[in-house]
């Protein structure tokens, strides 16, 4: 469905996986769409496989800098002359226990995760409340439930789950809606570098609906909470999981269990 009313969204991290798809989402509902990554040549390809010149910007910048921020946003501004969606994809994942998990890798880390989502909206936000909008944080069910050897990245998402709130709170005023989407394992680039197969093996176990997400579904979320059915709603953290948040006790055991009479 579309809602072509002159619409400007800018995803961050949108040079593959959830932020391409999201983009995607918001070019099929007529809105257009700035992309905003810093692996220069990923986001180029990506742009050029939009092949929607007219309605896609393409912004080769770093989001835990706010020189890069401000600019992105003047760009976005100077092209469309509106901004109606934030979406803060961008992130990074480095795996590791909080003894193995150097200082430089937590600030890394946490530079990107947490830190550029507040840089971006910052930025975002003299624009935004010309109009009124929508804000949506991309976590994780890291955020949600603590797991082993997700100290620094957990840590970051759960930062950016209350960072969603506390934003919900000060710019409502301004007409800006700020919510989140948690995100279970999902099928991306990032997913396949950093789980192997036992990983997925368990996490297919553990998930109720019994297999990984695809990047279209979190588009579809992430459009919702930006788009004309959501406008009551924020505040909040939207887990788009499968279930796996949900299921509390695990559910391999329960499976034996069940399977034992």
């Amino acid at each position: 469905m579309s809602d072509r009313n002159g619409k400007v969204a800018l995803v961050t991290g949108a040079a593959r996986g959830i932020g391409l798809a999201a983009a995607q989402r918001f070019l099929d509902a007529g809105w257009s769409v700035g992309l905003l990554d810093n692996n220069v040549e990923t986001l180029a390809g990506a742009v050029r496989a939009l092949g929607e010149p007219a309605r896609v910007l393409e912004l080769p910048f770093d989001v835990s800098k706010p020189d890069d921020a401000i600019r992105a946003i003047a760009a976005i501004r100077k092209k469309f002359g509106r901004l109606d969606a934030l979406v803060n994809n961008a992130g990074v994942a480095e795996f590791g226990g909080v003894m193995e998990t150097s200082l430089d890798v937590w600030r890394a880390i946490m530079d990107v995760n947490l830190t550029g989502p507040f840089i971006m909206t910052q930025a975002a936000v003299p624009v935004m409340r010309e109009t009124g909008g929508a804000i949506v944080n991309i976590t994780s069910i890291s955020s949600l439930r603590a797991s082993t050897l997700r100290v620094a990245y957990g840590t970051s998402k759960a930062g950016l789950a209350h960072l969603t709130k506390q934003l919900a709170v000060e710019l409502a005023s301004y007409g800006i809606r700020v919510n989140a989407v948690a995100p279970g394992p999902v099928d991306t680039a990032m997913a396949l570098k950093v789980h192997t197969k036992e990983i997925r093996r368990d996490y297919h176990d553990a998930i109720p609906l019994n297999r990984y997400g695809l990047p279209e579904e979190l588009a579809d979320a992430i459009y919702y909470l930006c788009g004309p059915h959501s406008t009551y709603i924020t505040g909040q953290v939207l887990a788009v999981d499968g279930g796996f948040e949900a299921a509390g006790i695990g559910l391999p055991t329960l499976r034996r269990d069940m399977g034992n009479g």
